[in-house]
């Protein structure tokens, strides 16, 4: 059952879903799109695409367990976020496509090959294999600001800053930080102590069938040559695509080429 928190606008609305927390936008018809954030982000973090797509379907922009405005759980396995997604495609109807980046695209990819309602699936810059691309220094980062000292956003950014050089990095994982508060929206105990679950990747048995898109950025090396042939043993209708001039971050970098890309691959028509 869904209940609404705030009515933000007629067409966006944020509710409590299954104890995730999600936004909409736009309005019913079409098959309903689901989009699962990366690790330390947020459904807000895909505003701008979300809103973009919803000019003919209804979008829903997931925060995952122990982010954002999402329940904290000391259960951050993929099985644990896969089910949370099932639980919002039951709930929009049954039937769904899904985006999924990083940390949310492995969760899409353990959703539907556990059999979630999945009718097209975008993977954005991930693969089904383990990786040593740590995030723990960010944890480190994120736990060392003395929060009872932080009055403004620019302080938080200059504490985090003796730490974290890039500032995009910084205004990235600032988001998640409640100033007024004086706390982190992200369970960050948590995501240290199940960090070997988040850089892994589950065995699962069988096959995706359904068409599957892995969308990469040309500059990042989260989706090698030597990682296809685990793709196309769970995903054997996988399509590769890159979007040039980015990393990891290639949905911040280029939103609008991001948009295209998904955009021609969920408008497609299909049987199943």
């Amino acid at each position: 059952m869904l209940s609404v928190l705030a009515l933000v606008t007629p067409a966006l609305q944020r509710y409590a879903l299954a104890m995730l927390t999600m936004t909409t936008y736009g309005d019913a018809g079409g098959t309903p799109l689901i989009i699962a954030h990366g690790l330390f982000g947020s459904g807000r973090n895909w505003g701008v695409i979300a809103k973009r797509l919803s000019d003919t379907r209804r979008v829903f922009n997931v925060d995952m367990r122990n982010h954002a405005g999402s329940f904290h759980d000391p259960d951050h396995s993929y099985g644990a976020l896969a089910n949370d997604l099932a639980k919002v495609i039951d709930a929009v109807g049954g039937r769904a496509d899904l985006i999924g980046h990083s940390m949310g695209g492995k969760a899409s990819m353990v959703a539907a090959l556990s059999g979630a309602g999945i009718r097209r699936l975008i993977v954005a810059d991930i693969a089904p294999v383990a990786y040593g691309h740590t995030q723990m220094h960010l944890i480190d980062a994120m736990e060392a600001i003395d929060l009872a000292a932080i009055e403004t956003r620019r302080d938080a950014d200059a504490a985090l800053a003796t730490s974290v050089n890039d500032p995009g990095v910084r205004a990235f994982l600032l988001q998640s930080l409640d100033i007024k508060e004086k706390r982190w929206d992200l369970n960050l105990a948590t995501l240290r102590d199940q960090m070997p679950l988040i850089l892994g990747f589950p065995e699962v048995a069988g096959a995706f069938e359904n068409p599957t898109l892995f969308l990469a950025g040309a500059t990042s090396d989260y989706i090698t040559r030597g990682a296809r042939p685990k793709i196309k043993a769970h995903f054997p209708a996988a399509r590769f695509a890159k979007i040039p001039d980015v990393g990891h971050w290639l949905h911040a970098e280029k939103p609008r080429d991001f948009e295209a890309a998904a955009r021609v691959f969920l408008d497609q028509s299909d049987t199943r």
